[in-house]
């Protein structure tokens, strides 16, 4: 056998570190007063940085669901199979809160602690985030329907995972899922044909083909269908309170870019039995609170993809030398990872105070209404960031980074998800304008978010009275919406880092964002940005 030469310069494995011990996140959660909720975020930072964990999310990416329609006999079964490390996953997750959980706790933090944890363990595998995702949110849009979510909230709030498909009410806990778009809308779910039709006993006959389900074995759906008074919102169990099986039928699965532990189906439904929760013709009302939920997901999922990757760039250049010395002293891959960190750091900071503001907002109206503009904006603008992101950041690598074992083409693959989920670019920013335009009390209340940090950077105040200028000129709203939602969305996060962020990554952002010198590509931070406090808040400690 020839003998291997000797391996030198290459970067020792990320792995083995606490992915919580990240300052954005601490630092935030202490500021709140939730400080007590630390241990266990760390407990879970740990698991999510261990080779074991690690190594449970390779598998589950690496063996994708498999749709078994029929059983060895030939009755229709129309189930997803699972490797067993995503139920591993799934159990890990749905134990530390990170499901249905906040709902049902009286901790005025909770749905806060729910997204450090959840964007904390979105390192491990992001596909399976999809179902914990939809059955977090779910909970606000049941409680529409006070008999079923008596029934069905305490298994949806569960800190107990069950995969098997039996009667929900007979489970420990539950997953939920949506089933919204169709071929031939999208996300114009107005256009939507699925009828539903009404029984002698309050239920519902439903019959239709959906475009797109995510974790169809899900143990409820809900689902978007049309009565005669228009598009209504149903409550749909796979398995039935006799124990027969519902009337619906997995087509097939989706071959996706990425998300690939994650099961995405075209589903049939043959008259399936479903339960109307909201108003007759209320259906999309009903189910934005739940599309509301996961689009703070979408935020804070495309946040910890940044983190992740600038996390996985600053540990590879802090051992890989070029030309005679260590990637991380070269002048230009220090503006790189500098740079990738502001981008990742304002993100964070931004999804953790959305979640802020949803407890504030389940008990005060102004938070409410700040909270309503907030997410649209944030959402549109932090997860069209988080591409582009990636790119660079997997290129810090160099070809190391192209590599599957890398794992950051996964990383790449994941980072255009979100901002297609809940709605695309367009559709997050045209929400935005809705809601400056048929509730302007959100702006205003936006708008008085931005003058509380008024005063502390020139650059700063120069750009919030750009805005408000901007704003005057409504007849082109619509065509330059892009660039208004993202100009928002940009000055919240500069307000939020001059009032709470560090002092370094405050500065570099306001001077890098704001005033028009920042490039389209990452690495241009002008002079004068104080690099190694970015770089050291961004390297991970192992």
């Amino acid at each position: 056998m020839q003998p291997n030469h000797t391996v030198t310069n290459q970067v020792p494995p990320l792995e083995g570190y606490d992915v919580a011990d990240y300052p954005a996140i601490t630092e935030y959660l202490g500021r709140a007063g939730a400080a007590e909720a630390l241990p266990d975020l760390h407990e879970l930072g740990r698991m999510a940085g261990s080779p074991e964990w690690i190594t449970v999310g390779d598998l589950a990416e690496e063996h994708p669901p498999i749709l078994e329609t029929h059983d060895r006999y030939g009755n229709r079964i129309d189930l997803v199979r699972y490797d067993p490390a995503y139920h591993r996953l799934m159990d890990a997750a749905v134990a530390h809160g990170l499901a249905g959980r906040p709902w049902a706790t009286g901790d005025p933090h909770a749905h806060l602690v729910r997204s450090a944890k959840f964007g904390v363990w979105a390192a491990v595998d992001a596909g399976h985030g999809c179902p914990i995702s939809m059955t977090y949110a779910v909970v606000p849009a049941l409680r529409h329907n006070l008999d079923l979510a008596a029934r069905y909230e305490p298994g949806l709030t569960s800190l107990h995972y069950q995969p098997e498909m039996i009667v929900p009410t007979a489970k420990r806990g539950l997953i939920a899922g949506m089933s919204m778009t169709e071929k031939q809308g999208g996300s114009d779910v107005r256009a939507n044909t699925t009828v539903a039709r009404s029984q002698a006993d309050g239920s519902f006959l439903i019959t239709g083909h959906k475009w797109f389900t995510s974790a169809p074995n899900s143990d409820v759906l809900l689902v978007l269908a049309q009565t005669h008074e228009g598009l209504s919102c149903f409550f749909v169990p796979r398995i039935l309170p006799d124990g027969s099986r519902n009337a619906i039928f997995l087509q097939r699965l989706k071959d996706k870019l990425g998300n690939h532990s994650n099961a995405s189906s075209e589903v049939e439904y043959d008259e399936a039995v479903g339960w109307m929760i909201g108003e007759p013709g209320r259906g999309v009302r009903t189910i934005i609170e739940m599309v509301n939920m996961t689009r703070l997901d979408c935020a804070t999922a495309s946040a910890a993809l940044m983190r992740n990757g600038t996390t996985a760039a600053a540990h590879h250049v802090a051992y890989r030398r070029a030309f005679g010395v260590a990637l991380v002293d070269q002048p230009l891959m220090r503006n790189v990872v500098a740079d990738l960190h502001v981008e990742a750091e304002a993100a964070t900071l931004t999804a953790l105070w959305l979640a802020d503001l949803t407890d504030r907002a389940l008990v005060d109206e102004q938070s409410a209404q700040l909270r309503r503009i907030s997410l649209a904006i944030s959402k549109y603008f932090i997860c069209k960031r988080a591409p582009m992101h990636a790119a660079e950041a997997l290129e810090c690598l160099g070809g190391n980074g192209y590599v599957e074992d890398s794992r950051m083409p996964r990383l790449f693959r994941e980072s255009p998800l979100m901002s297609i989920w809940e709605g695309s670019g367009n559709v997050a920013a045209l929400d935005a304008l809705r809601a400056i335009g048929r509730e302007p009390q959100t702006l205003a209340a936006l708008l008085d978010e931005f003058d509380s940090a008024v005063g502390a950077d020139r650059a700063y105040d120069e750009a919030v009275a750009a805005v408000k200028d901007s704003l005057g000129d409504t007849e082109s709203l619509e065509y330059r919406a892009r660039h208004l939602v993202g100009r928002l969305a940009a000055l919240l996060s500069a307000s939020l880092l001059i009032r709470y962020g560090h002092p370094a990554v405050a500065d570099a952002y306001v001077r890098s964002r704001l005033d028009g010198s920042w490039g389209a590509v990452f690495g241009t931070l002008p002079g004068g940005v104080d690099t190694a406090a970015l770089i050291s808040r961004a390297t991970p400690k192992l």
